[in-house]
């Protein structure tokens, strides 16, 4: 039931996992549209703007009216005007030099405000290509005898040098502005197509023209022409609008999954600790329940098969209950002397001690114990001295060739190094049943690889921990690796 419990919170904190990602995932992607069509917006924007700027200033320098009262034959202020005029590439000239007593009831304006004249007026386009004598003879109505039914009843006049064709080092200047004033970077191209046909280019053969274009909806682009911008490099523009907001994103989306996933290593952390306290308590029951029972069957000797009081029967039946007592005291002490490890109220009693001394004691206590076994010990130097303390050294290496007896393999080889003033100890065995994932966890206070309900091997899975411990007091460091055997590895300082 309880591994039940635990696979449907698994399921369910995956699949918030997987939510949390689409969902961040769908609105970055919609983020990033709409922030891309807001960019071709601005695009759009930014070209009518400058379509408007450049005709605009065009026709601040091409077009002015003339405003007057009267009949436009008899007013001789415009023989002044058109003595003045002088007509360019680059406008109307000389008019600024005018005096206003020598134009006699005539107003002039330029640019747009001659354009935006909204009274009745009657207007006259030449193109640059028409020199300045024709509009000198159009505002010299003596020379003309056609225009008086024209331009008779006129109070207004508009003269517009017209062109059908677009200055191209102009019209970037004003594109480039527009497109600094929105803080755009992107790569264009254009092309100009007028009402005769007549097509101007620039910077096509380096645009993807198939991509993205725009075409200019500005009112003050000449009649029948079309302007078509053609852009790319859009998508770097588009990210690098939405960066700070992919980060943020990634940033709450990471730390989701990980609140997740560390309460889920939480939540594995307590089940393995559940499992670990299940495990103790059955092994100190199978280990207290042997002595106690020794002692229960000796005492029950005493009391109902030593009524004649042998002396020798009652010793032996005291001494094994001695025996078991000093056994249970024993595995008491290890209990509470592991509660001390993880403070610092466990005090080294440092000296000068040899390690190969310890060693070499070590491997022959186990080689008697378990002579079935082949235990070997190897050292480059006949002596290696370290300040330590010798108890606790005893204990913890006691516990690693403890261990690797009781789980590892037939061979067992014991390896002291020294390099540099400090110590390698390697306790290798043949034996294979240690997976890596076990190798993890080996170290952890209590634990005991699984074996089921079984309890061939007696402990509490104290003793690699205790090891780790007192070698990390010692100011040194242990680890596992498994591969074709079974290497734990100890490194010293000696000091």
């Amino acid at each position: 039931m309880q591994n039940r419990k635990y696979s449907y919170l698994i399921y369910f904190i995956a699949a918030v996992i997987v939510v949390t990602l689409a969902i961040q995932i769908y609105w970055n992607y919609k983020n990033y549209q709409a922030s891309r069509q807001q960019l071709i917006n601005e695009i759009q924007t930014s070209l009518d703007f400058a379509i408007d700027n450049y005709y605009i200033d065009l026709a601040e320098k091409n077009t002015i009216g003339l405003s007057y009262e009267g009949n436009i034959l008899e007013n001789k202020g415009l023989d002044t005007i058109t003595k003045r005029i002088d007509i360019s590439s680059q406008g109307f000239k000389g008019l600024d030099s005018l005096k206003p007593q020598d134009i006699h009831d005539i107003k002039i304006f330029k640019g747009v405000q001659a354009l935006n004249m909204d009274t009745l007026a009657s207007e006259l386009r030449v193109s640059l290509d028409e020199r300045r004598d024709v509009v000198k003879s159009f505002l010299n109505p003596r020379n003309t005898d056609s225009l008086k039914g024209k331009f008779a009843l006129a109070n207004r006049i508009i003269i517009s040098i017209s062109t059908d064709s677009i200055e191209i080092p102009e019209m970037n200047n004003y594109i480039q502005e527009q497109l600094n004033q929105k803080n755009l970077s992107v790569d264009y191209g254009y092309r100009f197509l007028n009402k005769k046909g007549l097509k101007q280019y620039f910077n096509l053969s380096q645009i993807d023209t198939t991509n993205l274009k725009a075409e200019a909806k500005s009112g003050y682009l000449p009649n029948k022409s079309t302007f078509t911008l053609f852009y790319d490099n859009i998508e770097q523009e588009v990210w690098k609008r939405n960066l700070l907001g992919i980060l943020l994103s990634a940033l709450l989306m990471t730390a989701v999954i990980a609140c997740l996933l560390f309460l889920l290593k939480i939540i594995n952390r307590q089940k393995q600790l559940a499992e670990v306290k299940n495990d103790l308590i059955s092994n100190i029951t199978h280990e207290f329940k042997t002595p106690i029972a020794t002692i229960s069957v000796a005492l029950e000797g005493i009391k109902n098969f030593n009524r004649e009081n042998d002396p020798v029967k009652t010793g032996n039946y005291v001494n094994t209950s001695t025996a078991q007592l000093d056994k249970l005291t024993m595995m008491v002490e290890k209990l509470l002397e592991t509660a001390t490890l993880d403070g610092e109220e466990l005090a080294l009693n440092k000296e000068e001690i040899n390690l190969n001394e310890i060693l070499e004691n070590l491997v022959q206590k186990h080689q008697t114990l378990a002579p079935e076994k082949s235990i070997r010990f190897t050292a480059l130097r006949e002596n290696n001295w370290i300040l330590g303390d010798a108890f606790h050294l005893d204990n913890a290496l006691n516990n690693l060739l403890d261990n690797a007896v009781k789980y590892g393999g037939d061979t067992i080889e014991v390896t002291l190094n020294s390099r540099n003033g400090s110590y390698s100890i390697l306790v290798s065995d043949s034996g294979t049943s240690l997976s890596k994932a076990e190798a993890k966890q080996i170290f952890e206070k209590f634990y005991r690889v699984p074996k089921g309900n079984t309890h061939d091997v007696k402990g509490f899975g104290i003793g690699l921990y205790y090891t780790q411990k007192i070698i990390e007091k010692h100011g040194g460091s242990i680890d596992v690796s498994v591969t074709s055997q079974t290497t734990f590895k100890i490194d010293l300082p000696n000091a």
